[in-house]
């Protein structure tokens, strides 16, 4: 969803648990904008109940999630980088390209309708457990939220944030104001129900935040 911030970024634009899955799953060929066919090689999501700077995040019943939008490692060329992060839109996905043609993707919520946005940007900085200052156009849709555009929602297990932010800005330093974030609400996950920002289960953005580096060496490049 999109969000503001008042921190002003340096640089230029980054249980119920199903913990044991097997490390081998069946190949199944998937058309990506980057790759002919992808491979999943492993799946990597533990979805219980994590202990995180004095939250307590539920486990997700992973069960009802579809197995595509949980995370796992796929066989992936790219012709970006290491450490790049495509974001395929129509597909509901996040490649976190780790390499070797591989990559880590997530199942991800993204943008409604008229919300929805491409392009090139970059991790200007990135925070855990961060406060949400809504828009004020989506306060003039949702009026019960125009409290938080100046004062902030503080960060906590509703947040829309959820439990890490990163915040991406363009070539030429300016905030994007869209977001790779968390959510709370992970039956989100796999369809187009945000304000136009990439959301994740809260669980796979705290992996994918240890990840990332802020700053212009983190590339994202968004693609519908």
């Amino acid at each position: 969803m999109l969000t503001r911030n008042a921190i002003t970024a340096l640089g230029l634009v980054a249980t119920l648990a199903m913990a044991g899955y097997a490390t081998t799953a069946a190949a199944t060929p998937t058309a990506t904008a980057n790759s002919a066919t992808e491979t999943v090689k492993s799946f990597d999501g533990d979805y219980g109940v994590i202990s995180d700077n004095g939250y307590q995040l539920p486990a997700i019943p992973i069960q009802k999630v579809k197995p595509q939008f949980r995370r796992q490692i796929v066989e992936y060329k790219s012709d970006e980088a290491e450490g790049t992060i495509i974001v395929n839109t129509r597909e509901r996905h996040l490649y976190y390209i780790l390499g070797n043609g591989e990559a880590m993707r997530y199942g991800i919520g993204v943008g409604k309708q008229g919300f929805s946005w491409s392009g090139t940007a970059y991790v200007a900085w990135k925070q855990e457990w961060p406060t949400w200052h809504p828009p004020k156009e989506m306060a003039v849709r949702r009026p019960e939220i125009a409290k938080y555009v100046d004062g902030g929602m503080n960060p906590g297990l509703s947040n829309p944030l959820g439990a890490r932010a990163m915040y991406l800005y363009n070539e030429k330093g300016q905030d994007t104001l869209f977001r790779l974030h968390g959510t709370p609400e992970w039956a989100s996950i796999g369809t187009a129900a945000s304000s136009g920002c990439i959301r994740l289960i809260n669980q796979d953005v705290i992996d994918l935040y240890s990840r990332v580096l802020p700053g212009h060496t983190t590339k994202v490049v968004v693609i519908q």
